[in-house]
């Protein structure tokens, strides 16, 4: 007999349903095909035993399983649960009036109980577009898929409830979540806080700009002088992620499996990957394509400690990204596209010694090791920063200083009352959030300039021998600090600002 069960795979950040047709007839063989790889052709005897261990088996007859679309890659042990179904299903051992309003999928375990699976939320969001009823599924990523609305989500923990509930009609519990409420229960702060760090009123105003308009920033500065410390207290003064925001992240997090029992991702992701990264890592790829780290910090923070230590192909390939706020991944037989729209924090020594040309230094290095050293940055990458600032050691008498300064949450303030202007003035543009997104074209729509203040910006790009690409940086960054000082236009003192913010564009700024 011939019986359809639903399962789906992930392709990217998107999911595709897959019909497992099972037919069960006379004779002798277990025959798999529609392309499943080693670990699907496995699961005969993960489902053999699961089943022996709860009094049902695998009929001694023919099983020819098919997995439709057959010219696309099944890959994972995701599908044990669908194909345990349609066996059971096609040999009469179960009853199956509403099988087909369901998509089930899970992995199993020899006593068989269920194990999580990856990409639950783009596959429910999948369930709920294709108008299936239901979706079946582990108890622990039920919560994950429960955040798609208009779909029942059952969360099981054996193979035993599931059958009971197509032949017994043993009901199963469904997983409700307000997506919302969860949401905003979730909005917690990280616990790093800028009240904690003392001095460097300067680097704190250039972080407020840089997480008001989402702009890339380079902190350069010699061992100690509070550049990592200052880092990763960023994701505390951005703004708060929006519903969408939330679900466009859940839903990487989701393909690779890192969304566990929170359900909806309300926190902006801070990743900073060690210096040893590979390019494929970093960018995402592989023989089946998974998202790197420019994709799992979408919509927050990817901070690079040490920048030159990183090998220069890694670095190269984060252009394209950084641009297009998008990395495509291309292979023979598919092609996948995943979000990339991060704020990229760097940090590094001006030197291989760690210090600026200083003869008090500790350590000591010749201009041609220091040029060296910055060479390894090629002058494309740090044209996609926005803004590069020195951070110098704090005084002892700051250090000592008992006085708290500027907490987080007032900053926030300010940052996310910058944000609202911007996100009035894009609202027409589905692609253009923030600032730091904005096209050419844009610029030149709000960033206009007076006669002064185009003078000033001329001189500045005659003088720093700045690129195009630097001209449009500087517009962009004097854009946010009009829109934190709640200003219509963009003025001189905005654009003086600015310029101050390009650091490695000024010859001899080593010296």
């Amino acid at each position: 007999m011939l019986k359809k069960v639903f399962g789906s795979a992930v392709f990217g950040v998107e999911a595709t349903t897959i019909v497992v047709e099972v037919n069960v007839d006379n004779g002798i063989g277990y025959h798999l095909v529609g392309l499943p790889d080693n670990a699907i052709k496995e699961s005969n005897y993960r489902i053999a035993a699961a089943l022996q261990n709860n009094g049902y088996k695998i009929p001694g007859k023919k099983i020819i399983i098919n997995m439709s679309p057959a010219d696309l890659r099944k890959e994972g042990s995701a599908y044990d649960l669908t194909l345990a179904i349609g066996i059971l299903a096609s040999s009469s051992q179960i009853k199956t009036e509403n099988l087909e309003k369901y998509l089930i999928m899970g992995e199993l375990s020899l006593d068989g109980s269920l194990q999580p699976i990856k990409g639950a939320l783009p596959i429910a969001v999948k369930a709920r577009e294709e108008g299936f009823k239901g979706f079946i599924l582990p108890k622990v990523n039920a919560k994950e898929a429960a955040i798609v609305n208009s779909l029942e989500v059952y969360g099981v923990e054996n193979i035993k409830e599931v059958i009971d509930y197509f032949d017994k009609g043993t009901p199963l519990e469904q997983t409700i979540i307000d997506t919302r409420k969860e949401f905003e229960k979730n909005l917690n702060y990280p616990e790093f806080d800028f009240a904690d760090v003392k001095g460097q009123e300067g680097i704190k105003r250039c972080m407020e700009i840089a997480a008001a308009g989402g702009h890339n920033i380079i902190l350069i500065g010699p061992p100690g002088a509070g550049k990592t410390m200052l880092a990763k207290r960023l994701p505390s003064i951005l703004p708060p992620m929006t519903l969408h925001e939330a679900l466009e992240t859940t839903k990487i997090h989701s393909v690779v499996g890192r969304v566990k029992d929170t359900g909806l991702m309300a926190q902006r992701p801070f990743r900073s990957p060690h210096h040893t990264i590979s390019d494929v890592a970093l960018v995402g790829g592989g023989a089946y394509p998974q998202p790197g780290e420019i994709s799992l910090s979408h919509n927050g923070v990817l901070f690079l400690d040490e920048l030159p230590e990183f090998k220069r192909s890694v670095l190269e390939v984060m252009r394209q990204p950084l641009e297009d706020r998008e990395v495509t991944i291309s292979r023979a037989k598919f092609t996948v596209t995943y979000p990339s729209s991060f704020m990229l924090v760097a940090s590094m020594n001006p030197s291989p010694g760690g210090y600026f040309n200083d003869p008090d230094a500790p350590v000591t290095s010749s201009p041609a090791e220091m040029q060296r050293y910055l060479s390894k940055i090629s002058g494309p990458l740090l044209d996609r920063i926005d803004i590069h600032i020195e951070v110098t050691p704090v005084p002892f008498d700051k250090l000592s200083d008992d006085r708290k300064g500027e907490t987080s949450v007032e900053i926030r303030k300010r940052v996310t009352a910058a944000r609202d202007i911007q996100s009035n003035r894009f609202e027409d543009s589905e692609t253009v959030h923030y600032n730091a997104q904005m096209n050419t074209k844009q610029i030149r729509k709000y960033c206009v300039l007076d006669e002064a203040s185009k003078q000033l910006l001329k001189t500045a790009m005659e003088r720093l021998n700045l690129s195009a690409r630097a001209y449009d940086r500087i517009l962009k960054v004097s854009r946010t600090i009009a829109d934190l000082e709640d200003s219509e236009y963009v003025n001189g003192s905005h654009i003086s600002e600015a310029i101050q913010y390009r650091s490695l564009d000024r010859e001899g700024w080593l010296g």
